[in-house]
């Protein structure tokens, strides 16, 4: 495989997890972004889709883009805006292409686990992105190591460690067979959540797990079509948003149009926690707008738990719909008292053990005039260790509230999750090992009250059935194996490391034979892409 290096004057690669690593909240794995497109400026494209995805993984980025002969793939640790610049999308031309953000959940934090991965094939090569995580990474890997064994399958790329370049490998060796075709014998053996889009040379592909627990979304353009893990991605591009890709389907789009086959039957389990803090508040998600059910769940914690209070506040960003809705439901007035700094979130510079000691100041400060004297209701999305909330506490006590009542729009989170999310573990938890009356103790607050689980099922209006709510209720909609073996870690390469600069990887002609992929005919859709 042809490769070389860019380099570029950047920082070390490393970042950490907003003020303090050892105090980070609930991250999702990653967002995904797929467009076919001939004669748009798919590079662009998809710099713009995954900007827009940048909530759902900041630790690397990458784009790769075929021009009908190779696919070139550039990827880096950092933002997507830190990534790329004018130059390295300018040399990214071609007619299809996918991009990928991605926040680690199996496999270190190393370049050389950025995505999209790529593999050569017999004829061709493929690149892929995935968001979510599989539960069966070590049957998988099993399986790559015996074709490798026996010479079945071509292994002459950089060694990944995560979860998707296991399936890349194996998606890669389909003799005799497309691409699409080898899809359709693999997937079915794939467990755990995962949304997948990849391409080869002429074609691009997503497809979704049975639950379809991570979300993933079909748009149209003018002149082609986009696939994405939310519709806000598609909003930016200028797409239309067809519909959502359903559980245990797959989709391929090139110069014959769209066309779809399935390769599991549909088992929803949406996870609950898009509907929380996942998804960005402007995305639609089951046919309601994010925000408009975070309100609901805001109207529906007031109800359950009031409050005499003088002003309602959110803990800035995740928890202002919930405290809009509150404050709705409540009568009290809804107001603004904490100042975020938008830019704290992601930092090449560790803070040091000073910066530490001022705690939560640094990415939130209190507006005194607001606050002084007042009986306050916080609102927020979650709590997971408690570290952050008792400093928030703390910080509200020193700028003169008279009262802090804390309402919490989930269930107390007591479960990690297999699924493409990163919580702490079970037992760094608070609420694994509190009860929510010590739990109000050990932050300080003077009421703490977190939504009823059932509440917050009918505030998304999907039927309980079909979510996913093992982080608040123990109940893994898709079976787990000995936890050692759910893909956690399973090839882990240890340590952070690797490039710390851009590199180009690309396949063409003095490398694998044949540029060519034919793909069998699946049958027509109908204007929704549906079969």
């Amino acid at each position: 495989m042809a490769q070389s290096s860019i380099s570029r004057k950047s920082g070390d690669g490393r970042l950490t997890a907003a003020l303090d690593p050892h105090d980070q909240g609930p991250q999702d794995a990653c967002g995904v972004f797929g467009v076919w497109a001939p004669g748009e400026d798919v590079a662009k494209l998809t710099y713009y889709g995954i900007y827009a995805l940048q909530h759902r993984g900041q630790e690397s980025a990458g784009i790769a883009v075929s021009n009908g002969r190779q696919i070139l793939v550039y990827k880096d640790m950092g933002l997507v805006s830190q990534v790329f610049d004018e130059s390295t999308l300018g040399s990214l031309k071609g007619h299809l292409a996918i991009g990928h953000a991605r926040y680690s959940t199996t496999g270190a934090s190393t370049w050389h686990n950025a995505q999209p991965t790529f593999h050569p094939t017999e004829s061709g090569s493929i690149a892929l992105a995935h968001n979510g995580n599989l539960t069966n990474t070590a049957e998988l890997a099993k399986l790559v190591e015996d074709s490798a064994l026996e010479g079945l399958l071509d292994v002459r790329v950089p060694v990944s460690t995560n979860d998707t370049s296991v399936v890349t490998a194996l998606l890669a060796h389909h003799p005799d067979t497309t691409v699409e075709e080898r899809a359709l014998e693999l997937l079915p053996q794939v467990k755990g959540a995962f949304s997948f889009v990849w391409m080869d040379e002429h074609t691009l592909y997503a497809a979704r797990d049975p639950q379809g627990v991570r979300p993933l979304v079909l748009g149209r353009l003018e002149r082609g079509w986009v696939v994405a893990s939310e519709t806000a991605a598609l909003d930016i591009v200028g797409a239309s948003f067809i519909r959502e890709v359903e559980p245990g389907e797959l989709i391929a789009v090139d110069e014959s149009g769209l066309r779809t086959r399935r390769f599991a039957d549909a088992a929803p389990k949406h996870c609950l926690f898009e509907f929380v803090y996942l998804a960005r508040p402007d995305t639609l998600m089951n046919d309601q707008r994010v925000h408009s059910v975070r309100v609901e769940i805001g109207r529906r914690l007031a109800r359950e738990f009031p409050a005499e209070a003088d002003l309602v506040m959110p803990v800035p960003e995740s928890g202002t719909p919930a405290a809009i809705g509150y404050a709705e439901e409540s009568g009290i007035a809804y107001g603004v008292g904490l100042v975020k700094n938008s830019y704290v979130g992601r930092t090449f510079i560790q803070p040091s053990q000073t910066i530490r000691q001022l705690g939560i100041r640094l990415k939130l400060n209190p507006l005194r005039d607001v606050i002084e004297g007042k009986r306050l209701v916080v609102v927020d999305d979650s709590i997971v260790r408690g570290n952050t909330q008792r400093a928030l506490i703390r910080m509200l006590r020193e700028a003169g509230a008279k009262e802090i009542h804390v309402r919490i729009s989930s269930p107390p989170v007591k479960w990690p999750c297999f699924y493409g999310i990163d919580f702490a573990t079970r037992a760094e938890l608070v609420a694994n090992g509190l009860t929510i009356e010590e739990i109000r103790r050990s932050i300080d607050a003077d009421s703490l009250g977190y939504i009823d689980i059932d509440e917050l099922v009918e505030a998304t209006t999907v039927p309980r059935q079909n979510l996913c709510r093992a982080c608040f209720d123990g109940e893994y909609p898709i079976p787990l194996p000995d936890p050692v073996l759910a893909g956690q870690g399973l090839v882990d390469g240890g340590a952070d490391g690797g490039a710390a600069c851009g590199s180009f990887e690309t396949a063409g002609p003095g490398d694998v034979d044949g540029l060519t992929v034919s793909l069998t005919s699946a049958g027509a859709v109908d204007a929704l892409g549906r079969p």
